[in-house]
């Protein structure tokens, strides 16, 4: 049921952007927008992973690192790809004080998994391990795939709408200059609306597959806790300059913070948490971590 909706929200935001073709261009219009949008979701799923994880300034690393703690997290994220029945993706480090961490990828053979070196100091062995399962339960469900697609057309839209302020729209439609307005200002925040739906529903079943591929729901609701209060502290200059890459981290790195309306592209950090200490059978808040590397049966 969750994919089905999520197709149904890109054919809605593909019809968005029929819509937008038609107020500026008529059904001439409206088609080459199709067009469009088609070539659109086309290069976002052959080359948006590769862009992405440039624009982070991501470094593959693997087991011959000289960094311990690099080394490490290669061995825990490949032990939880075996977990999860997953190939190995790319591991990738992120020079970025932040704590923060994605996926990304067009499917499971193609996938990559990034962790900012803020993440990397932050987190203990099991915190690091919940993390890393999240992104690989988004992996697994290919969800790399669906949220970039959604993301790339909605920023389409978004720039398409705002030519409307340079063309009058087709006044053969009866749209007029005030229906080229409002769709210059309600097709991008529509777009915005169904792409931030998308992202909360899926980091919810990400944190639930995560649990179980690590095992450990209680260490991935401290692990977010930390996290999304560093990331409050913690300013992450690449996502304020490209805000659509926002959605694909496991905690918003443009504020840290949110609640479960409309305008979030993540649910509240302690809804998710509440939701893991659930899984886990607890219901008090999780306990301080020292920060201590402890080894798990993960890797």
């Amino acid at each position: 049921m969750g994919h089905l909706r999520t197709y149904i929200l890109i054919a809605v935001l593909t019809a968005l952007f029929g819509v937008i073709g038609f107020a500026l261009g008529g059904t001439g219009g409206m088609v080459l927008a199709l067009l469009f949008a088609a070539g659109s979701n086309l290069f976002a799923y052959w080359n948006a992973d590769k862009i992405v994880l440039r624009m982070y300034r991501a470094e593959e690393v693997d087991r011959t690192n000289a960094s311990g703690a690099i080394r490490r997290y290669v061995e825990i994220v490949e032990g939880l790809a075996g977990n999860a029945g997953l190939p190995r993706p790319k591991i990738t480090v992120i020079p970025n004080d932040q704590p923060n961490a994605f996926a990304t990828g067009r499917n499971p053979e193609n996938a990559a998994v990034a962790a900012t070196t803020g993440l990397l100091r932050m987190l203990n062995e099991e915190e690091l391990a919940g993390v890393m399962a999240h992104e690989l339960a988004h992996v697994k469900n290919r969800d790399t795939l669906t949220m970039t697609v959604t993301a790339t057309i909605a920023g389409a839209i978004t720039t398409l709408a705002n030519f409307a302020l340079f063309f009058g729209g087709n006044r053969n439609n009866g749209g007029g200059l005030v229906g080229t307005l409002a769709m210059m200002f309600l097709a991008p925040l529509a777009a915005g609306l169904v792409q931030m739906a998308i992202s909360r529903g899926r980091e919810y079943e990400a944190d639930r597959i995560g649990a179980e591929i690590s095992g450990r729901p209680e260490a991935l609701a401290a692990a977010l806790a930390k996290i999304s209060n560093g990331a409050a502290r913690i300013p992450n200059a690449t996502a304020e300059m490209h805000p659509e890459t926002g959605q694909l981290m496991i905690i918003n790195p443009l504020s840290g913070r949110g609640a479960d309306n409309l305008f979030s592209t993540h649910p509240a950090a302690q809804n998710r948490i509440d939701r893991l200490l659930q899984m886990a059978g607890r219901t008090a808040s999780p306990p301080p971590m020292n920060g201590r590397r402890a080894k798990g049966p993960w890797g």
